[in-house]
């Protein structure tokens, strides 16, 4: 078959006659359509959506009298029919197509207002397997690519945010939309389709544990147009994916200015950390800058957490993020507004707690209603030139993991607990990471750097900042433990640690140097575990 191209100058203004509705989504669908009907429209519609237009006095025509075919298959076959493609597809000012249409007795059809099965809902309601696969909509998408292809003369509407902008094209143009409006709705329609396919593929993906599926189809929807990106040149948007995990996403935002790029980066970043720590164990706390932590604390309670985390680098703290895991009493809030602070987020707070945090005008409040779970499976994307890298999250758990000593010394149950929390935040913290934790909160952080070793000397230089800051005679480090998110390829990382005063180390090892390593940390008497796993963030 050979797809000509038919040159035909589409007119810029269509009038109306005739729109086929079928929705699943009926909000304002009702004085949507009275509206039509008032411009002389002919309503052609299926199903509930039929017979909702029936019972508020719309009078309708049945697909079924279009295609003079009865709707089979519990309503799987019902528009799947050359009387109802033939009329979104048929090309007005074609005379091949006219002819058709007209020797097949195929009416041109003006408007598709169409919305699909709620497919995604489906799935994150935990409806099993055959549930899932019968809210796949066919006739839904097969409709709408007709009509948006054909935009040169049929208008496609596909949610209900877009009636109001139907209305007032017809308004302007006495019952016509114009060709641009048709082709904005038809760009936002294939946009539609391609995200509804993208959560159907990978769905199938998750459920038949296809790990790296041949083809890999990512949709979001616009969530928020940004003023800019990572800087004012950048455009930017946020998409939402709609698999409804608890975060930034779906958090409710009570005040404070809308969210920038940068701002969603980071508060993302925070609470993802903060999820890690289990509410019902300890309160936690983590300050975020740039996408990587500034200060983690765990206490009895958050107001402590918060001081904790604080101390850790206050000079960095300042127009940061805060994540917290458990609801946002009035004492923490009171320690928070203290300083300046872009993003509070936390799975609740109290009614005191939000009346304190209101007084800063234009700091933003996110609640997301429950911590996302920290070890559930997902995917992770990030865009190459040309390309797409496409990982599953990281999910691993220190809890999982068998520790295994290799030095001499056994840490103490004391230092134990210090490095599974260290490891814990080393997850989160751009690589090569360094972390210092003392007291279930990290005293030094060094994130990002070339070589390891630079990542160790920083973090203590920071250490003795805030130590200086806080009054104190020494830094924290001093009896601290540490942690990095990947093996110390020569023993100097470690020497640099060593040297700050940590008595204990937690890597995951496999570098070809690791005697060398171990016999350092043997030399000067602490203790070392390996994990086995890894955590580069790049």
């Amino acid at each position: 078959m050979t797809i000509v191209s038919k040159n035909i100058t589409p007119p810029d203004n269509i009038r109306i006659k005739r729109a086929l509705i079928s929705v699943f989504d009926k909000s304002g669908l009702v004085e949507m359509v009275k509206e039509l009907v008032g411009y002389g429209v002919e309503i052609i519609s299926t199903g509930g959506s039929a017979k909702a237009l029936l019972e508020a006095g719309v009078a309708v025509v049945d697909v079924s009298q279009i295609t003079d075919f009865p709707e089979i298959m519990d309503g799987r076959v019902k528009t799947l029919h050359p009387g109802v493609h033939g009329g979104l597809l048929g090309i007005r000012d074609d005379e091949g197509h006219r002819q058709a249409m007209e020797q097949n007795n195929i009416v041109g059809i003006d408007l598709l207002v169409g919305n699909l099965y709620p497919f995604e809902k489906t799935v994150a309601g935990g409806a099993d397997y055959a549930n899932c696969v019968e809210n796949i909509d066919i006739g839904g998408p097969a409709m709408i690519r007709a009509g948006a292809k054909n935009h040169a003369y049929v208008s496609v509407i596909t949610s209900p945010d877009d009636y109001a902008e139907l209305l007032a094209v017809l308004k302007s143009n006495d019952g016509a939309t114009t060709l641009n409006f048709r082709k904005t709705m038809a760009a936002k329609a294939f946009g539609v389709t391609a995200c509804y396919d993208a959560a159907i593929s990978n769905w199938f993906s998750k459920t038949l544990d296809i790990d790296v599926p041949v083809n890999r189809a990512i949709g979001g929807t616009l969530s928020q147009v940004m003023r800019y990106g990572e800087n004012p040149h950048q455009n930017a948007g946020f998409y939402v994916s709609g698999d409804g995990r608890p975060g930034v996403a779906t958090a409710r935002q009570l005040q404070g200015k809308q969210l920038s790029y940068n701002n969603i980066n980071d508060t993302d970043a925070a609470f993802e950390l903060i999820s890690e720590f289990d509410p019902e164990l300890s309160a936690a706390v983590a300050i975020i800058k740039h996408a990587n932590p500034c200060g983690v604390a765990a206490a009895g309670n958050l107001a402590m957490a918060y001081e904790n985390a604080l101390a850790c680098d206050p000079v960095s703290a300042f127009g940061g993020i805060i994540a917290l895991n458990r609801k946002i009493d009035a004492d923490t809030a009171n320690k928070m507004v203290q300083i300046l602070t872009e993003v509070i987020i936390a799975p609740d707070a109290s009614d005191e707690a939000k009346e304190i945090i209101a007084g800063k005008k234009n700091l933003r409040l996110l609640l997301t209603g429950a911590l996302a779970d920290a070890n559930s499976p997902g995917i992770t994307a990030k865009t190459v030139s040309g390309g797409l890298l496409v990982q599953s999250r990281d999910n691993g758990n220190i809890d999982d993991i068998e520790l295994k000593t290799v030095t001499k010394r056994k840490p103490g149950p004391e230092e134990l607990a210090d490095l599974k929390f260290a490891f814990r935040v080393a997850k989160h913290v751009k690589s090569n990471a360094i972390i210092y934790v003392k007291d279930q909160a990290t005293v030094g952080v060094g994130a990002g750097q070339m070589s390891r070793v630079d990542s160790s000397r920083i973090a203590a230089r920071k250490a003795i900042d805030a130590a200086e800051a806080a009054g104190l005679e020494n830094p924290l480090t001093i009896g601290s433990v540490v942690a990095s998110d990947a093996f110390f390829p020569f023993a100097d990382g470690l020497i640099s640690a060593i040297e700050a005063g940590a008595t204990a180390v937690i890597q995951p090892g496999g570098s070809m140097r690791d005697e060398e390593v171990i016999a350092a940390a043997d030399e000067a008497g602490i203790a070392m575990v390996f994990t086995g796993m890894r955590h580069f963030r790049h």
